[in-house]
């Protein structure tokens, strides 16, 4: 950021703000984990009604933690209050899944959330905006907000599959027994669900190409990071919070600071690798100037293609299930 910019606060929305994801998220950016150690924040806590005083004890805390760069903090339940002059936002609420709900339900409920969430955003936040959705189903709830955000750039709206990459760095890091920092050309591509291709074709350790059973590759670790939640949810008897905090952060992060090699980000597809204009997948990239673009001119196996296009034919069914939110 320009030094003009650093004198003058970063104004962060987060939703969900009395939540456990928040709660372990909210620290971070106050810190100057997301925007450098000498940018001011600003925060707004978005929640419903009945969470608002939950949230009040997080600000409460907040404050009692004495952040050099936190300047000021509100509390509300008005979307069109918490977005105003918006930098950016992290859209972590959410209706969770209840038992028996179908997933055309879910997407439903949460168009409900996410539609006028991103219409608030279009009307009052700044013009440089960028917003990540943490809030499943992550990727069709980043298409129906950008849909109402009028005259707010679609680029301007990811979704977090951060996570599903720092899983797959994680159990890849185990396997070859390395650092996660020895590992590098990993991504993860379609949708935060079950059906995403954590890839491996192209990764390196320590520059090297990594080099795996086919079989493990297949029928353990694929599986394993696409349903790691599912495995933490029965272990630890609660979803995963505090990670997918992590995982905002170092989403947000590069966004705005840059990064050196590629990471995985849903982002507004230009339809590159066959995945269809307009829907917001997940892709290798790399961010610079500000902005995530997608890595260009891999040459993709029948394999990976196949793998890719079971999970981009969820997102198009998604997107008809709430085709009347985006009409």
């Amino acid at each position: 950021m320009s030094e003009s910019s650093q004198s003058r606060p970063v104004k962060v929305t987060v939703t969900g703000a009395a939540g456990n994801i928040a709660y372990s998220l909210l620290w971070r950016i106050a810190s100057g984990d997301v925007f450098g150690k000498d940018v001011p924040v600003e925060l707004a806590l978005l929640e419903i009604p009945a969470a608002t005083r939950a949230a009040e004890g997080v600000a409460m805390e907040l404050g009692d933690s004495a952040f050099p760069l936190l300047c000021g903090i509100t509390v509300t339940d008005s979307a069109d209050t918490a977005f105003d002059g918006a930098n950016a936002a992290f859209l972590v609420g959410a209706k969770p899944r209840g038992k028996g709900m179908e997933r055309a339900d879910l997407l439903a409920e949460n168009g409900r959330i996410f539609g006028p969430q991103g219409k608030a955003i279009g009307e009052h936040a700044a013009s440089d905006i960028k917003v990540v959705v943490v809030g499943n189903p992550a990727n069709t709830n980043a298409l129906i907000a950008a849909h109402h955000a009028q005259d707010v750039p679609a680029e301007r709206f990811t979704a977090l599959m951060r996570l599903d990459h720092n899983r797959a760095l994680s159990q890849l890091a185990q396997k070859l027994d390395c650092q996660v920092g020895d590992l590098s050309r990993v991504a993860v591509w379609g949708n935060h669900s079950a059906t995403q291709f954590p890839d491996l074709t192209f990764a390196e350790v320590a520059g090297s190409p990594v080099d795996v059973d086919q079989s493990w590759y297949t029928d353990e670790f694929i599986p394993r990071v696409a349903k790691r939640g599912a495995e933490i949810i029965d272990v630890r008897g609660s979803s995963s919070a505090a990670s997918a905090a992590s995982a905002a952060v170092d989403h947000m992060r590069d966004w705005v600071q840059g990064s050196d090699g590629w990471a995985t980000a849903a982002v507004v597809s230009d339809g590159s690798y066959g995945v269809d204009e307009g829907l917001i997948a997940g892709f290798p990239t790399i961010a610079r100037d500000g902005r995530y673009e997608i890595v260009q001119g891999l040459e993709l196996s029948d394999f990976q293609r196949q793998r890719i296009e079971a999970s981009v034919a969820e997102l198009r069914a998604e997107r008809e299930a709430v085709g009347d939110l985006l009409g």
